[in-house]
């Protein structure tokens, strides 16, 4: 029987029941996790839940248009109606629509693989990418989510977060060790968000996909609250740490454009919104 083969950033963590609704979100996430249309016979093998209430959801979601029924194949894929709701969040919650022209601008300067990230949750989620000018194969696409603490944008956006939020994402982390470079315990991910929070910025030292090196700092308010995180991303065949070190400058100005267009438009500060109501 065929597995999904996601990239499982983060630990199955007990969380406060949902209700039917939760349920039924967590049958759509077990659908996604596949990548590729599946049976029900596959989903029952990674289900939390008996075959009648499997069943039955899949049923509602299918009705509901989340879900999509291929009965020539019986099989389940996600449905159209999660396109438009995909959409409208990508307009409405995404900094992909503000930042485009900017990873547009700097890819064209740099020749390298950019990417933009946002924090779903305690994982990373791809929100947009360019390739370079000589494309390299790589987990990342738009989308796609990935692990936190062994990522370059997942350890930039982490290490500038509150310890109240912190410390509940870092023990959602697998740990899992993908390459020698990975970091494989809690402790040692503190000890590099340190290094990370002193000189400003995060590598990616091979620590999630062999040969693939990067650099990236995080996208942040004038207060400093995170909104995301911009990489420049290559392999340690074209070129070397130091090499991308030397694009800090540039994604620096590209990262704060970015951020204060996001803040003046969509993301406001709570506080600067409180002003803004009392003037």
């Amino acid at each position: 029987m065929a597995e999904p083969t996601p990239d499982r950033a983060a630990k199955a963590v007990e969380k406060p029941a949902d209700g039917t609704v939760g349920k039924a979100l967590g049958v759509l996430d077990e659908v996604a996790r596949f990548g590729r249309p599946v049976r029900f016979g596959e989903l029952l093998d990674q289900s939390p839940h008996p075959k009648a209430t499997l069943y039955r959801f899949l049923q509602t979601l299918t009705n509901q248009g989340m879900l999509a029924y291929d009965a020539e194949r019986q099989t389940y894929a996600l449905g159209i109606r999660l396109v438009r709701l995909a959409h409208a969040a990508w307009q409405t919650s995404s900094l992909a629509p503000i930042a485009r022209p900017h990873i547009d601008g700097l890819s064209a300067v740099l020749g390298e693989t950019v990417h933009l990230a946002q924090l779903d949750n305690a994982q990373v989620l791809y929100v947009d990418k360019r390739n370079a000018r000589e494309p390299l194969p790589m987990y990342s696409q738009a989308g796609k989510v990935g692990p936190a603490y062994c990522t370059g944008v997942g350890k930039a956006m982490i290490a500038f977060l509150p310890e109240e939020e912190l410390g509940p994402i870092l023990a959602q982390q697998s740990y899992h060790r993908f390459t020698d470079g990975t970091l494989t315990s809690e402790a040692a991910l503190r000890t590099e968000l340190a290094r990370i929070r002193s000189r400003g910025y995060a590598f990616d030292r091979e620590e999630h996909e062999p040969g693939i090196i990067c650099v990236a700092l995080p996208i942040r308010t004038r207060s400093g609250r995170v909104l995301g995180a911009l990489s420049v991303t290559s392999s340690t065949e074209r070129t070397s740490l130091d090499a991308l070190e030397a694009h800090v400058g540039v994604m620096t100005e590209t990262a704060n454009a970015i951020a204060e267009e996001a803040q003046s438009w969509r993301f406001p500060d709570a506080t600067e919104t409180r002003k803004m109501g009392r003037g």
